[in-house]
């Protein structure tokens, strides 16, 4: 889907992974490789028939760590707001935004802006082993692709300050506790329960999925498509459009 080779997409019926495979920098994303994955993203959405996606980090040790330092470091600050800052927010909300149910398998190290990718998933499946962090504040920045929303919004204020005024580390188990991770499990187990929980998933319905993923998330579109839909399968609204086409006034009847 992408000519860039570390974002991979795999296809195995109808679940689509998505591998961030950069592993020799922890899958530390560049610009480059966030306009393969909104790429890869806008061409999985216009698809039909996949009706589940998982994403996943290459190599053992990392799902991703974040923005690439080297990357953004060197940029003006109106540069770091004008391009990155504004990409990465768009990528993000397109991940948040697929009409696919998503699952991030989370197999190692999950900082920073990789932290923020797994929040943009709908559920997160994660190895024991797993460290999370918001370290931005030891660097004098603070995180920048919508953690500080999406963060409070999963697991509360409170809770999502602590994680980022500290910097710390928060381990497997806190996360699940914490409602962070849906499920923690060995790591060489994660990508394989991604896998099953994904084909259990797409087992169902795909549209009703689709709806409810729309609803849960409470798009502000979701109303509003539903209303039409249902408007357009009654009796007035195939009688509106036939009148339309017709070029005469339309005889409604409440059916």
């Amino acid at each position: 889907m992408t000519s860039d080779p570390r974002v991979r997409t795999d296809r195995d019926g109808v679940v689509a992974t998505i591998t961030i495979d950069r592993p020799d920098k922890l899958n530390a994303l560049d610009p480059a490789m966030l306009a393969a994955l909104d790429l890869t993203l806008a061409e999985i959405d216009r698809d039909p028939a996949l009706r589940v996606v998982v994403l996943t980090g290459g190599g053992e040790k990392a799902f991703c760590v974040g923005a690439d330092i080297g990357a953004w470091s060197a940029l003006e600050p109106l540069d770091m707001w004008r391009s990155w800052v504004r990409e990465g927010h768009r990528v993000f909300d397109r991940l948040a935004g697929l009409r696919q149910p998503t699952i991030a398998a989370i197999n190692g190290y999950c900082f920073g802006g990789g932290l923020e990718l797994a929040l943009a998933c709908d559920l997160r499946v994660m190895a024991t082993e797993t460290a999370l962090a918001f370290p931005e504040t030891k660097i004098a920045t603070l995180p920048g692709w919508a953690g500080t929303r999406r963060l409070p919004e999963l697991i509360g204020p409170a809770r999502a300050k602590q994680m980022v005024f500290t910097g710390a580390r928060v381990d497997a188990p806190t996360a699940l506790q914490w409602g962070l991770a849906n499920e923690i499990l060995p790591a060489a187990d994660v990508l394989a329960r991604a896998h099953s929980l994904a084909q259990e998933i797409s087992a169902n319905a795909p549209v009703a999925l689709q709806l409810a993923k729309a609803a849960i998330d409470g798009a502000p579109a979701t109303l509003e498509a539903i209303a039409g839909a249902l408007a357009a399968s009654t009796m007035d609204g195939k009688e509106g459009i036939a009148a339309f086409r017709e070029k005469r006034p339309p005889t409604f009847t409440g059916e």
